[in-house]
């Protein structure tokens, strides 16, 4: 064959593999199963689950299509995950950016065509760096105190919702960055203070990276959910 020829080849396996995974696709639509979910994260949760259960549901043999002689390798169906913050985790499902949104927080009973679940709590720590001001206090901080310190917050990812802020106090300084693993290493760089989640910062408590100090306005436990759009 001529350079040509082999290139043409090549293309042409390429192509009539993209046609049996197309057909493959359709087939398992008819089965029930979707060609493709899209699963917002709030940012909050564990990476470590998360891909855990993204394992599991690879794992998956659903049944064979009515004709076919065997059942397909996987679920066949394509996952995206999505990272988001606060109210952008519930955005993201209600807007039709997300299929199943897992950690979002509802004060409010859920719109028509949204099935939400429980998934647990979530318990938060006040943390700062050894060498922060912060450290030295023995006493339960109080916000006159507080005000006076910057504050670490990852930004909200809502566009179109009202987004969330948590425990900033007016007048505040606040260092914004994009995610919680940002927050993390902002205050392991004594850049700032603030609430993490207890199992993000728990191995740095242990190592003494990160010191847990009482405030007066404590932050309760975060119940987080997760939801879904109903089929019409």
């Amino acid at each position: 064959l001529t350079a040509a020829g082999i290139e043409l080849l090549h293309e042409g396996r390429r192509l009539l593999e993209q046609l049996d995974a197309v057909a493959n696709r359709v087939k398992r639509v008819a089965t029930g199963w979707e060609t493709q979910l899209t699963i917002a994260v709030d940012d909050a949760l564990s990476r470590l689950t998360v891909f855990e259960l993204c394992e599991d549901f690879y794992a998956l043999r659903p049944p064979a299509p009515m004709g076919a002689s065997s059942a397909p390798a996987g679920p066949g169906t394509r996952l995206r995950l999505r990272t988001e913050v606060l109210a952008g985790t519930w955005e993201a499902l209600v807007g039709g950016q997300a299929d199943l949104a897992i950690g979002v927080t509802l004060d409010h009973a859920p719109p028509a065509g949204v099935k939400v679940e429980p998934l647990g709590t979530m318990e938060f720590v006040f943390v700062v760096a050894p060498h922060h001001p912060l450290a030295a206090f023995e006493e339960a901080i109080t916000d006159a105190v507080l005000v006076r310190h910057r504050a670490v917050a990852v930004a909200d990812s809502a566009h179109r919702l009202a987004p969330v802020t948590v425990n900033l106090l007016p007048g505040q300084d606040v260092f914004t960055v994009p995610t919680m693993q940002a927050k993390l290493e902002a205050q392991l760089r004594c850049l700032g203070c603030g609430f993490l989640p207890e199992p993000i910062a728990r191995e740095h408590i242990a190592a003494g990276r990160l010191v847990v100090k009482t405030v007066e306005r404590s932050r309760a436990p975060a119940t987080f959910s997760y939801a879904w759009r109903v089929p019409s």
